[in-house]
């Protein structure tokens, strides 16, 4: 069996590498080259995708003794991410670029990559879990939930299932650092990566504006009774929830409730104003194969570092998904995504559009 490796030059897919060749795989690691953007790529980048984390992974390749490739991945990255991306902000929403960048370079480009190379499998350093149910494959939070990252791979569909593996589920950061240790990886003790890879030090109003070419004019802030409260920066400076860096004086604190790209207007209002107990999401996939009759319990994640909180969900006849809260959440942003949990197991996700 043959397993294409997408190494980041990270601890984790170095050690997802050296597991799946232990099992028996005949291996072949590979990282693509998603961008040229020179703040990007330069040495001590807080990112992934820099020269140092294509030779890190070229290097630990060399010592497990595998062919080693770089795939230029860059025009679909800037199709499917970059331009989402800015997209997303330009029209009022908040978007998640790692679940597109999973979606369709890490696995779609990947997955297409694997078939002209014979491989059988990819593999990946995420920490989630993949079992066999009832004929089918669930994708399964990992034990760690400090590591846990089954919320941004709920587009795996039951076919890419079938095919991914990740050796490093089971583990906690430690051991997978312990096993790069022992083994003498360059990147043993390396950071993770904490940026976006084509946002160096957070700044994605910069990197917006560099690539449009476009500057984004100021609008009012609108309170919700309709007074005027001042003047906006340009629409791509604010996200729901958002209370820093409005400059505006007033009797309570202040939070962004929406952005409105047509008439460019940012709503704002109280905290109590950013709770809601319902949304609805789009461009679902129902990870686990099975699209649930009527109205289903579960558990749902409105964002990354959040706790699942308890829901029932329903499909739609357009195919989308209402997910109704038992209590009200703040801050519901649409551009993020929602994802859905039996227990341990994501059974679907999709992009927020309203709430």
């Amino acid at each position: 069996m043959k397993a294409l490796i997408a190494m980041s030059g990270g601890v984790d897919s170095s050690v997802a590498a050296y597991l799946t060749q232990k099992e028996g795989y005949e291996c072949i690691g590979c990282t693509m080259k998603l961008h040229d953007d020179p703040a990007v790529v330069k040495e001590n980048s807080h990112t992934c995708c820099t020269l140092d984390d294509v030779e890190d992974a070229r290097a630990v390749a060399f010592k497990l003794g595998m062919p080693y490739y770089v795939f230029n991945f860059k025009d679909g990255f800037r199709e499917n991410v970059i331009d989402k991306f800015i997209y997303a902000y330009e029209h009022g929403l908040t978007p998640n670029p790692c679940i597109d960048c999973n979606r369709y370079m890490k696995f779609d480009k990947l997955f297409e990559r694997a078939q002209v190379l014979g491989c059988d499998h990819i593999v990946t350093g995420h920490y989630a879990r993949i079992e066999k149910r009832d004929g089918r494959y669930a994708l399964l939070k990992a034990p760690d939930e400090n590591k846990d990252q089954s919320y941004v791979l709920y587009s795996l569909t039951q076919e890419m299932l079938a095919h991914v593996l990740f050796p490093i589920g089971n583990l906690t950061k430690a051991q997978t650092r312990a096993i790069a240790e022992e083994n003498g990886f360059i990147n043993s003790n390396k950071p993770d990566s904490q940026d976006i890879c084509f946002v160096p030090q957070g700044k994605y109003t910069d990197v917006i504006k560099e690539l449009t070419g476009r500057d984004y004019p100021k609008g009012d802030f609108v309170y919700t009774d309709g007074r005027v409260l001042g003047k906006h920066e340009g629409i791509i400076r604010y996200t729901r929830g958002q209370r820093k860096g409005l400059g505006i004086a007033f009797e309570e604190p202040l939070y962004v409730l929406r952005v409105d790209p047509v008439t460019n207007n940012v709503y704002v209002g109280l905290e109590k104003d950013l709770y809601s107990d319902r949304l609805i999401a789009g461009d679902f996939i129902w990870t686990c194969g099975i699209v649930p009759d009527g109205q289903k319990r579960c558990m749902a994640k409105i964002r990354y570092r959040q706790k699942e909180q308890p829901c029932q969900c329903r499909g739609l006849e357009d195919g989308r998904v209402e997910v109704i809260f038992d209590e009200a959440l703040r801050a519901i942003t649409p551009g993020q995504a929602c994802v859905l949990y039996d227990g341990d197991e994501v059974i679907g996700g999709g992009t927020i559009l309203q709430a």
